[in-house]
C-alpha cells in the first residue's frame, strides 16, 4: 500500500531570487545598462519571428547598435525548445566569445537561453547529458531577458524545459537565473488568443501544482495562490475580449512571474508536480502546446485523485469555495463542483479539452507511463502517489 506523506506544519524555506526585475511600460530603456555591465558581445536569442512582426526586434537591434554592442543572432527557438538549438547557441557563444545572452520572446526562448548560457561553459559535447544532469550547471554566461508572454514565469526562476525529439523526452532542469528581466505588458498585446489562453492555463497550473499539498497551515501561501488563480480567472476573459487592455495584460504578466517563482508556495511541501510530469510526456511524444496539455490533464487528475484518496477532499473543496466562490457545505459535492468549474473555464476560454481534439490517441500511453517510471522513478512520492497504471488511467480519462 502506498501512503502519501502527511503533516500540516509549514516547511522551512530559503528565499534566493537574484533577478533584477523591471516591470511596466518603457522598461526596455534599462536594456543597455543591464547588458553593458557584462560586456559588449551579445547573443540575441528569439523564436519564430513574432518579435519582428511586433517591431520589438528592430527596437532592440537599434538600441544595441547605438550603444556599440556586437550582436550575434540565434533565432528559430522552438515553442518546445530543442536540444539541437541549445547546442547551436552554445557553439555560437564559444565561437564569438559572447559576454552575455539576451533572450527576447516568451518562456520557451528564455528556457533555451538559460540552457545556452550554461552550455557555453559545459565541458562535454553531449548537451543532452548536461540537461539530464541539471543541477550540475554551476557556471553560466550572464543572462538578460525581455519577456513577451504571460505563461512560464521563466523570467523569475532558474528553471528551463528542453525537448529531445529523438529520444522522446522533455526534461525540466535548473540552469541559471536571469540577471535582469524586463517585463513590459505592452509587449504581450499581440499574443494570439489561443496562446494567451494556453499561457494562462500554464500560470494556473504552476499555482495548482503547489496549492494541492499536505500543508494546511501556510495561510499566506494559500491566500497568495488563491489570489493569483482568481486574478487569472478575472483577467483572462478581458484580455481575450480586448487584447490591448493594459490592466488585464499587466495582471496576467505579474501573475505569471510570481506563479512559478516559488514565492507563493513558501512553507508548503513539494508535491511532485504530477500534471507537469504527465504533460511533459505528451509534449515529448506529440510536441503539443504545453498549456493546452496542462488544461486537459488537470481537471482529470483532480477527479482521479479525489476518487483514489479521499483525504484530498477538504483541500479541493477549499479550492472550490475560495477560488470559484462555490457555496456548498458538503465537501465532496463542493470539490466536484470546483473541478467542473475549472474544466468549464478552460473550455470557455477556447482551449480544447480532450486529447482527441489535439490529435492524440492511446497509442503511446503505456510508453509515456514507462518513461515516467524510468526518468523520474514514477510519481510514487507525489501529492497523491500515482503508479504506472494510474498514469495510464488519467491519460485515458483525457481522450
Amino acid at each position: 500500500m502506498i501512503v502519501a506523506e502527511q503533516g500540516t506544519d509549514m516547511d522551512n524555506f530559503v528565499h534566493d531570487i537574484p533577478t533584477k526585475y523591471y516591470f511596466g511600460k518603457g522598461g526596455i530603456e534599462h536594456l543597455p545598462e543591464a547588458l553593458k555591465q557584462y560586456g559588449k558581445t551579445v547573443l540575441l536569442t528569439y523564436g519564430g519571428g513574432s518579435i519582428k512582426r511586433m517591431g520589438l526586434y528592430d527596437t532592440v537591434v537599434k538600441m544595441l547598435t547605438e550603444h556599440d554592442f556586437t550582436i550575434i543572432e540565434c533565432s528559430g527557438v522552438e515553442p518546445n525548445p530543442r536540444i539541437e538549438t541549445v547546442a547551436r547557441g552554445a557553439a555560437l557563444c564559444r565561437r564569438h566569445h559572447v559576454d552575455v545572452v539576451l533572450s527576447v520572446g516568451g518562456g520557451s526562448t528564455l528556457d533555451c537561453a538559460k540552457a545556452i548560457a550554461c552550455g557555453a561553459y559545459y565541458e562535454g559535447t553531449d548537451f543532452w547529458q548536461m540537461v539530464l544532469d541539471g543541477e550540475e550547471c554551476r557556471k553560466a554566461l550572464p543572462l538578460v531577458d525581455i519577456i513577451t508572454l504571460a505563461a512560464t514565469g521563466s523570467e523569475f526562476n532558474s528553471g528551463g524545459v528542453i525537448t529531445n525529439l529523438a529520444t522522446k523526452q522533455k526534461i525540466g532542469a535548473s540552469f541559471t537565473f536571469p540577471q535582469v528581466s524586463i517585463a513590459d505588458p505592452t509587449y504581450t498585446f499581440t499574443v494570439p488568443a489561443y496562446q494567451t489562453a494556453a499561457g494562462s492555463a500554464d500560470i494556473m497550473s504552476h499555482i495548482m501544482e503547489c496549492y494541492f499539498n499536505r500543508v494546511t497551515n501556510a495561510d499566506l501561501s494559500d491566500a497568495m495562490e488563491e489570489g493569483i488563480l482568481k486574478s487569472v480567472i478575472r483577467n483572462l476573459p478581458i484580455a481575450l475580449e480586448n487584447p490591448q487592455d493594459y490592466e488585464a495584460r499587466a495582471n496576467l504578466l505579474w501573475d505569471s512571474s510570481i506563479a512559478c517563482s516559488g514565492l507563493a508556495a513558501y512553507g508548503q511541501r513539494h508535491t511532485g508536480w504530477s500534471c507537469h510530469a504527465l504533460e511533459h510526456e505528451l509534449s515529448a511524444f506529440y510536441d503539443i502546446t504545453h498549456g493546452v496539455g496542462l488544461a486537459i490533464l488537470t481537471p482529470r487528475w483532480l477527479e482521479y485523485i479525489l476518487t483514489k484518496d479521499s483525504t484530498v477532499m477538504p483541500r479541493i473543496a477549499q479550492f472550490a469555495r475560495n477560488v470559484w466562490g462555490i457555496e456548498e457545505a458538503d465537501d465532496e459535492k463542493a470539490a466536484r463542483m470546483g473541478i467542473r468549474a475549472l474544466h468549464d473555464f478552460f473550455k470557455a476560454m477556447g482551449i480544447p479539452m480532450t486529447l482527441t481534439e489535439v490529435g492524440i490517441d492511446d497509442l503511446h500511453f503505456e510508453d509515456m507511463a514507462r518513461d515516467l517510471d524510468v526518468m523520474r522513478g514514477g510519481l510514487l512520492k507525489a501529492y497523491v502517489p500515482l503508479t504506472h497504471d494510474d498514469v495510464v488511467a488519467i491519460y485515458r480519462m483525457c481522450l
